[in-house]
């Protein structure tokens, strides 16, 4: 009898050790990592397109901001809830309801004729998207075994890295050359492919069927916690700017509910006996350190892509598509090098002395970028200072994503990676939000102190509006309009310095949190060939 029992008892990890997909590891990564491209792509490619979208529905600009909010605040929320509905439907189940949710409501979207529709298809979108990445990055973490991770997670890094890098460029030439509609319609065919890529190939392991089939009861109070939470944040760094921050008593009361939600919930999950989401994960020390690296790395991602087309397109006049092909080049590096630092450097150099690198590297690019800022820059000069920034980026992804999961237990993966991918994008969400505030902000205290030093006193103040009124005179603008105009360029050459100098301050602070971060990397557990954990000495 007590033999039987061992016996049984046995034999749930003796199953878990021997379990191999019937399908090939790279079919299904590629399948799973196609489904997240869709998604994360959506969070970019509309951007560009706002104010062709309030136009057609006859909207304001600011209103239009409300189809990315509601998509932000949807998204964000099952992000962390993702490994509980995975384990209350199964994951494949569920990542295959997400894929068909995110292309049917894609198609809705498309068609929407006001604003109120295409906000909550939107909102319907963000939802079932929130399903994707952790997902994604779940299977391919069960997929693959951990010597083999690095080379798997190169192929989530086109996802993570290319897609919202390529996101603008793609939906600036989609909506010039042909309806900001086409920006939802074309994932119905991706998603069309990813859904029956998903049937044919993915399957439950015996673990995840265990959890599916041990389901505890529903945590309502961490939900309502989590929502409140995460959802106040996302409307918060969305609609900071726009309403000027905490001046206004709608980003207040937002902050607070963002800071009760957050807090109460992790008090929650951490005393709750069965939490919706299983904060043990952060017990592991290399989890823990790679959730800090990704926060990092989510921040200096999401805001560089938004902080150089905005360079481009505000001060230098650049086209949306023009602005877009700035970060081409810098997205097609990345294609270039993850694939190496996977394959070779990985298994042959410590994985925290390459994410320490990629921190250093950007660290240096981004203060290279803070000393050729000028008012003049060229295209190919802005093309450089994203090159540079995405070399980087290029050695941060797939180490920090291999060893962050080297040492977490796999039935732990599903709580893992829906926490890891919050990170990332909450991260990248107060990223745009900072730098967004900041250029305003330092531009604001640049033309200050710019003003100060204009007197008629001064030689060099006299010389530019001598010659601003000798040009304007030789345009044939009539005498008595010569000195007005004269002052209103002054007053726009004013503005364009006071704005590259707050340009220059922001890559120099982004520098500063790179540089700042290049030491936690040397916290994490030594790793030999592969990203595994090194023997202890």
């Amino acid at each position: 009898m007590s033999g039987r029992t061992t016996s049984n008892a046995d034999a749930g990890p003796q199953q878990d050790k021997n379990w191999k997909p019937r399908a090939n590891p790279w079919l299904i990564a590629v399948c799973v990592t196609l489904a997240a491209f869709m998604e994360i792509l959506d969070t970019t490619i509309v951007n560009v397109s706002l104010p062709h979208i309030a136009g057609s529905v006859s909207v304001s600009y600011d209103d239009a901001t409300w189809c990315l909010t509601s998509y932000l605040v949807a998204n964000g929320i099952v992000l962390t809830i993702s490994g509980w509905l995975g384990r209350l439907l199964g994951r494949k189940r569920y990542f295959m309801i997400c894929i068909a949710g995110f292309t049917v409501f894609s198609f809705l979207c498309g068609t929407s004729q006001s604003l109120g529709e295409l906000v909550f298809f939107r909102l319907m979108q963000g939802f079932f998207g929130g399903g994707l990445q952790p997902n994604q990055q779940s299977i391919v973490l069960d997929t693959f075994e951990p010597a083999r991770r690095g080379q798997a997670f190169s192929v989530v890094a086109i996802a993570v890295i290319f897609a919202p890098v390529i996101g603008p460029t793609l939906g600036g030439y989609i909506t010039d050359t042909y309806s900001w509609r086409w920006i939802f319609f074309i994932n119905i065919p991706v998603g069309l492919l990813a859904f029956f890529g998903v049937q044919a190939l993915v399957e439950d392991p015996p673990w995840v069927l265990r959890e599916a089939r041990n389901r505890k009861r529903f945590d309502a109070i961490g939900l309502a916690l989590i929502v409140l939470g995460l959802g106040c944040l996302q409307v918060m760094l969305d609609r900071g700017e726009d309403l000027d921050w905490f001046s206004s008593p709608e980003i207040q009361l937002f902050a607070i509910g963002a800071a009760v939600g957050i807090i109460g919930a992790v008090i929650w999950l951490l005393w709750t006996e069965n939490p919706i989401v299983n904060l043990q994960v952060y017990r592991d020390r290399n989890f823990a350190l790679g959730s800090i690296m990704i926060f990092g790395f989510g921040g200096i991602l999401y805001s560089s892509a938004i902080v150089v087309p905005q360079l481009a397109q505000v001060q230098l006049g650049y086209t949306a598509l023009l602005a877009g092909l700035v970060l081409s080049p810098g997205a097609l590096m990345i294609l270039f090098l993850i694939p190496i630092v996977g394959r070779v450097l990985l298994p042959n150099v410590q994985t925290r002395f390459i994410i320490a690198f990629g921190f250093f590297s950007l660290g240096c690019a981004l203060l290279w970028a803070r000393s050729v800022i000028e008012a003049d820059i060229d295209f190919w000069t802005l093309v450089l200072i994203r090159a540079t920034q995405t070399f980087g980026l290029a050695f941060l992804f797939v180490p920090n994503s291999t060893i962050t999961y080297s040492t977490l237990p796999k039935e732990l993966n599903s709580d893992g990676s829906a926490l890891f991918v919050m990170f990332r994008n909450v991260s990248g969400s107060i990223g745009i939000a900072l730098a967004t505030a900041m250029l305003t902000e330092r531009a604001q205290v640049h033309r200050g102190l710019l003003v100060d030093n204009l007197s008629v006193s001064d030689r060099n103040y006299q010389l530019l509006v001598q010659q601003y009124q000798s040009a304007l005179h030789n345009m044939g603008v009539a005498a008595g309009q010569i000195a007005n105009e004269a002052q209103g360029l002054v007053n726009q050459t004013l503005n364009s310095q006071a704005a590259m100098l707050g340009y220059m301050d922001v890559f120099m602070y982004s520098a500063v949190a790179a540089f700042c971060v290049v030491p936690i990397a040397f916290l994490f557990k030594g790793t030999k060939a592969g990203g595994g954990v090194a023997p202890a000495h």
